[in-house]
């Protein structure tokens, strides 16, 4: 049987072949040939061949050939850069101001603070129902007089259907937050955060868990390393053991890490809304007679209330500035929704593809969209088909939503360490999958001239994530125009 690096190295090797034979038979592009004299070098420091890249550095307005166009017409894997298509096509489809609602239905009358009925709640995709909403939504709950349900709390999870989902499958990683999958009713993204609090004088650090889950025994608190030893990596002394039913640690935690927190993904996801909906009702107060548990909505009841989400540029900013690969793949079905009236997997490509071909055209080829995360080992775009899509996202009324929602480099989300040697004002969404080889940087760069461009870097290559610097060296000779 395999080991996980040899399965790791067949998957590099699958994503590695096609690149590289398809390298005699590139089309030139515009400036294809020569390398900035800084690029070249940095790439050969990381030891990536300039056969492994492609970029594309063209002004915003697309009024002038591209000022550098390298292997530009390649398909490559873009991992999260990808997130760039889904988020320019569902502001240009659903328009910023979109919202999720999630309605939730009383099927019975309420005496004496008793709902004679069941209680429903249906998921329509909402990317960002995060325990301080569901806290919210079961408050409005209470508010209607319910403080005891005398049936089930069902859950409906129908408008999406996303098949079965192995979170461990893309790398092994099931307890990976980045892993989570996308459902209807997504509750605080399918994850637990456990805060650690020193208490000094009882020599333990007390832990306070959200959102609480029923069912599941987690300790109240674990013992206190007082040693004096250094806070560094404490998540892995502490031996944390993470079953459906119950959490343990085999070790303490260090006093001088002060509060601390940990996010895990739940290892039973499909049980997390059931959970952690039966968890929170009972913190509040609430009484359940039946059980939480999944149907359907019936037909003609009409909702009670409904709660809303933040809107779509609020979303999309989470979704770019920090890389939620679970959020993308919500907005990604939503498209599928809307459009094709189901939240699947092939509608939501099919509206991708749809949108695309209208908006961005068929001459810089279609990307191949696998999912909205990019978080896929069979996603492909090109530099030149990405770039495009940039300058029409330029001259439409979303764009400031979209630029806004990409990290600032040395600033903000994934590139606010990231400082650049020119101190150039840049846009720019990161992506990476180390283990598969794949590195690459897209967005807006100012040009010190007082142009804008749209810039492409991507790396497939065993180095990918060493070609950083290389990239790095393409905006600051990008902003030195």
């Amino acid at each position: 049987m395999p080991t996980a690096f040899q399965t790791l190295a067949r998957r590099a090797a699958a994503l590695f072949a096609p690149l590289l034979l398809a390298v005699p038979l590139a089309a030139a592009a515009p400036g294809d040939g020569t390398l900035p004299r800084e690029v070249e070098a940095a790439l050969a420091r990381a030891k990536v061949p300039r056969e492994a890249v492609t970029l594309l550095v063209a002004d915003a307005e697309g009024q002038r050939p591209p000022r550098l166009a390298w292997r530009s017409q390649e398909p490559v894997n873009p991992a999260s850069v990808m997130k760039l298509v889904t988020t320019y096509a569902g502001l240009d489809i659903l328009g910023p101001a979109y919202t999720w609602n999630t309605p939730v239905y009383l099927d019975g009358p309420v005496r004496g603070n008793v709902l004679e009925g069941n209680l429903y709640i249906e998921g329509r995709g909402d990317p960002k129902l995060v325990i301080e909403r569901l806290w919210l939504l079961l408050r409005k709950v209470q508010a209607l007089g319910v403080q005891r349900i005398a049936g089930d709390i069902v859950l409906d999870r129908s408008s999406f259907d996303t098949g079965a989902h192995d979170p461990g499958a893309f790398d092994g990683r099931p307890l990976r937050a980045y892993n989570a999958g996308a459902d209807a009713l997504l509750v605080n993204f399918k994850s637990v955060q456990m805060t650690f609090t020193p208490d000094a004088a009882n020599q333990v650090a007390r832990i306070d868990v959200m959102p609480p889950l029923a069912g599941v025994a987690i300790p109240a608190s674990v013992p206190l390393a007082g040693d004096g030893r250094a806070c560094g990596d404490w998540r892995t002394p502490m031996r944390g053991d993470f079953q459906a039913t119950q959490f343990s640690f085999g070790g303490p935690y260090p006093a001088s890490c002060g509060e601390g927190s940990w996010i895990v993904a739940y290892p039973d996801p499909d049980s997390f809304a059931a959970r952690a909906i039966a968890g929170l009702w009972a913190q509040m107060g609430g009484q359940l007679q039946g059980t939480v548990r999944e149907g359907r909505v019936p037909a003609g009841l009409a909702p009670a209330f409904e709660i809303q989400s933040p809107p779509l540029a609020e979303v999309v900013r989470d979704i770019n500035k920090y890389s939620n690969n679970v959020m993308a793949d919500q907005l990604f079905l939503t498209l599928g929704l809307v459009q094709k009236r189901r939240g699947t997997v092939p509608n939501a490509r099919a509206a991708v593809r749809q949108w695309w071909n209208e908006r961005i055209g068929t001459g810089e080829g279609q990307p191949v969209v696998d999912n909205g995360s990019g978080l896929s080992m069979e996603a492909r775009v090109t530099a030149a088909g990405l770039g495009r899509m940039l300058q029409v996202a330029w001259r439409s009324p979303v764009m400031p939503e979209l630029m806004s929602s990409l990290p600032l480099a040395g600033v903000d989300g994934t590139l606010r360490r990231r400082q650049l040697r020119s101190g150039a004002a840049a846009h720019l969404k990161s992506g990476t999958m180390p283990e598969y080889g794949v590195a690459g940087l897209a967005g807006y760069v100012d040009g010190a001239s007082g142009r804008r461009y749209v810039l492409v870097a991507i790396a497939n290559h065993a180095n990918a994530a060493a070609a950083r610097a290389a990239f790095d060296a393409l905006v600051d000779w990008t902003a030195q125009d």
